[in-house]
């Protein structure tokens, strides 16, 4: 049982999706995991403690002065006799105070007790989880360390709204349980693997240059799903603000050029996923100096200069890896584009999504993709950027064996 033996603080928040934190406490004991509830007065209005206690064989514990669990300071305890703390569903509110450092409840008290990694499910209405202050919690949280899993796309209990906000399955949240624990199968261990990431700076002069407006989000989430899958990773990163991955080795460069000299470097590998918006063109000859501005005599003409094509290089190198990745944003006739760049630029499979301003992906947090392979497309669903990360592993990891 991968999870024989691991202790998980499970925080049950106030949301409809609280219904399924009774399925995921039974998917975890039945892989061998201890699960000790903790439930919010929201929670308790969906689901009942008695149900909780009796699928997981435990107390439940509800109340931050309870005299019976708190007369060993009970909240410090919960805190840290644990191996991982899962929030599921996690609600926008639970997840402004985890941001915010509130604790007036059991369950707020808790969190911000803990030195325990955080795995957070969210679940909420897709305006909700829209809205720039449940990005801004996200961010935040993100920056201090915690995961998530989810949300997915679909209907929402309401009825006749849908988009993005569900709560992850219970079977997701024990994949991304066993992952943070090392108790899950690692079916990439002995590999390794390239990932690139965020955009190219192409100087213009010292203090412009060409770019786009990638974030490095999707490359950075592709390189921690790959060594959480136990790859061994070199990530190629772009200028982005972006913490690097954990167990991943980092390599940051500027220019496409040096980054395909860092790729060509990692070389030999068992996987590529070359994600990174690398620019097109660069300025053929930077100037040393910066380029002043000369009243009456317009703009200096730039002479552009065509970049290497990482991906091309690598899908036809004679160290090709076994599985080569390739991603093409687009603004229109994204399947026609998808399939071209698939059979020009030697790659397994092409990770295509429109970057329209109005999808907001570019430099987003989710993204819509279609994997586009000689066999057909396959459409997935609008999902956070890490939902991506790890499915794309996932189809990695079972295209090697």
């Amino acid at each position: 049982m991968p999870l024989a033996g691991k202790r998980i603080l499970l925080v049950i928040s106030g949301g409809i999706a609280a219904y399924k934190s009774l399925d995921l406490i039974r998917r975890l004991r039945e892989r061998g995991a201890e699960v000790r509830p903790v439930m919010t007065a929201g929670a308790r209005e969906f689901v009942t403690p008695l149900a909780v206690g009796a699928l997981s064989a435990g107390h439940v514990y509800t109340d931050l002065f309870s005299r019976e669990d708190e007369q060993d300071v009970g909240h410090i305890r919960l805190a840290r006799d644990c191996d991982l703390i899962v929030v599921a569903p996690a609600t926008a509110d639970l997840m402004a105070k985890m941001a915010n450092g509130h604790a007036d409840d059991l369950a707020s008290t808790v969190l911000l007790a803990t030195d325990r990694p955080v795995l957070v499910a969210p679940a909420m209405n897709p305006k909700m989880w829209a809205h720039p202050a449940t990005r801004r919690n996200v961010e935040t949280l993100r920056k201090d360390g915690l995961s998530f899993v989810g949300p997915n796309a679909g209907e929402m209990a309401e009825g006749g709204e849908a988009g993005l906000g569900r709560m992850a399955e219970p079977l997701e949240i024990v994949a991304a349980v066993e992952g943070l624990l090392d108790g899950g199968a690692k079916p990439l261990a002995g590999r390794t693997a390239i990932v690139t990431s965020g955009p190219t700076h192409e100087p213009i002069d010292p203090v412009r240059y060409i770019a786009n407006r990638s974030s490095g989000r999707q490359g950075h989430a592709i390189a921690a799903a790959l060594a959480r899958l136990g790859a061994d990773v070199t990530l190629v990163s772009g200028p982005v603000t972006l913490p690097d991955p954990k167990g991943v080795d980092v390599i940051r460069v500027e220019r496409a050029e040096e980054m395909l000299q860092a790729v060509l470097g990692a070389l030999p590998a068992d996987i590529a996923v070359m994600v990174a918006a690398v620019a097109d063109w660069r300025v053929a000859t930077a100037n040393t100096e910066k380029i002043k501005k000369k009243p009456g005599e317009g703009p200096p003409p730039l002479l552009l200069a065509e970049n290497p094509d990482i991906l091309k290089t690598i899908g036809h190198h004679a160290q090709r890896p076994k599985v080569v990745v390739g991603f093409a944003a687009e603004t229109q006739d994204v399947e026609t584009n998808g399939r071209v760049k698939l059979q020009k630029k030697g790659a397994d499979v092409i990770v295509a999504n429109d970057v329209s301003p109005e999808t907001g992906i570019m430099g987003g947090t989710h993204n819509s993709v279609k994997l586009i392979t000689a066999a057909g497309i396959e459409q997935w669903p609008d999902l956070s950027k890490d939902a991506v990360a790890d499915r794309l592993a996932a189809w990695i990891a079972a295209r090697l064996t």
